[in-house]
């Protein structure tokens, strides 16, 4: 029996990268995992039989996190499937490199439309279901939200916004619901590690972090306390220090 048996969790952008690997964490702790997706159907599929292949429930619903209908018909898709929801984890985001003084309007709107409104509109959604369960909430916010980078500044901006939502939420909505926030540092995907060498000198762990990692620490907050609240954790080995 896992950790979580018996939980219900829901994974935004659970089709790749940090997602997937949370989705499949959570399910190896025994829990049936819904992810959305927004484009990436196949990899939502194949994510959905990996799941199912570890002997729990899984499904994976369409959801545009910038539209606040879809998002309510996702969270309700994925809530009445599940017969609840018990966790859920804001992972879908959006990353951008764009000089300060070129960005425009459209672009700044844009990446503060998915990276923190979208998480807000999917809480708002699963909010009843979730202080129906005394579940909880965790947001996957950035370094970036914590340090500033020069040529992402909506980017930074999105996720400092995130990370104060995140106690925002923890405050309103205890004490049935815990919410807290997990900051991934340098997280590398596939055989790229030469190419991000740069970032594991100058990280006191000397290497880049993997999404196993962050999904480590997802876990967590998922079957840690219930007490913990309003909390940040950095994945990111040292280099905020």
């Amino acid at each position: 029996m896992g950790l979580l048996s018996g939980k219900r969790a829901l994974v935004t952008g659970g089709a790749r990268r940090i997602g997937r690997a949370i989705a499949l964490e959570l399910a190896r702790s025994g829990a049936d995992v819904a992810i959305t997706y927004r484009e990436s159907s196949a990899d939502a599929e194949r994510v959905i039989s990996e799941i199912r292949a570890l002997g729990v429930a899984a499904n994976a619903v369409s959801c545009d996190l910038r539209q606040p209908q879809s998002v309510r018909e996702a969270v309700n898709r994925a809530a009445e499937t599940m017969g609840g929801l018990d966790l859920l984890v804001n992972n879908a985001g959006r990353f951008e490199t764009a000089a300060l003084e070129h960005l425009t309007v459209e672009q700044w709107d844009a990446m503060a439309e998915t990276n923190t409104r979208g998480p807000f509109l999917v809480a708002q959604a699963a909010f009843p279901y979730l202080k129906a369960s005394h579940g909880r909430i965790v947001n996957i916010g950035s370094l970036g939200g914590l340090h500033p980078w020069a040529t992402h500044g909506h980017y930074c901006t999105s996720k400092a916004a995130l990370h104060m939502l995140s106690q925002t939420m923890a405050k309103a909505w205890a004490p049935e619901i815990s919410v807290n926030c997990v900051a991934p540092g340098m997280i590398v995907f596939g055989d790229v590690e030469a190419e991000y060498q740069h970032f594991a000198e100058r990280t006191p762990m000397k290497r880049n972090g993997s999404a196993e990692e962050v999904a480590a620490a997802v876990l967590f907050f998922a079957t840690g306390p219930h007490f913990i609240t309003g909390q940040l954790i950095s994945v990111d080995g040292g280099l905020s220090l």
